[in-house]
């Protein structure tokens, strides 16, 4: 699972009043009068808390006839809930084993005598070995700018943009507000 959708979670989920919505959501469905009314709120600040829990898909709604139900949806909060435990596990990370030589292969066959990327594989792990070889150079603890990376990735490939991208979605970076920065090697996937 994404690093960021266990952070929307834990945003979301963080409220007093949602927190307090999904405890009577556990006993049963219940419409959204009956919600404020046993919370003492108004129904449009219900509503707005409903909306945020429907967003994680935490909490959906069913019609009947005129009045609309709302139901807590137990698996989806447990898993979700379960995925902060499984941070750093090779099964959230989906990582790798790969020896040193396997590394030595794919470089070799990937890389041109110039050290630069001559296609990105489909193969997964093929692709996250050439992405951690592209982060050499790259320094732990320090912050880049959009601009510094593309600059870095260049050096390698073309595709800044895609390049970029796969370093976030695989976990290697972490990038908030355009500023980068290395994840622990411990997050990373090889």
């Amino acid at each position: 699972m994404q690093l960021d959708q266990i952070v929307h979670f834990h945003k979301t989920i963080g409220d007093k009043t949602r927190i307090r919505i999904i405890s009577l959501l556990k006993s049963g469905p219940l419409h959204g009068q009956a919600i404020a009314g046993k919370l003492g709120l108004k129904p449009p600040t219900i509503s707005h808390h409903l909306t945020k829990l429907k967003e994680i898909d935490v909490v959906y709604q069913r019609r009947d006839k005129n009045t609309i139900y709302f139901y807590l949806n137990k698996d989806k909060l447990e898993r979700m809930a379960q995925e902060i435990i499984r941070i750093g596990s090779d099964e959230m990370f989906g990582k790798f084993d790969i020896t040193k030589e396997e590394k030595a292969m794919v470089i070799q066959n990937f890389i041109d005598h110039q050290g630069r990327l001559k296609s990105l594989p489909a193969q997964r792990k093929k692709k996250l070995i050439l992405l951690e070889y592209m982060l050499r150079g790259l320094e732990n603890g320090k912050t880049y700018q959009e601009k510094e990376i593309n600059e870095h990735i260049q050096q390698y490939h073309p595709d800044y943009a895609t390049i970029r991208r796969e370093f976030v979605m695989a976990h290697f970076m972490y990038r908030q507000n355009n500023i980068y920065e290395l994840n622990p090697v411990d997050m990373w996937p090889v």
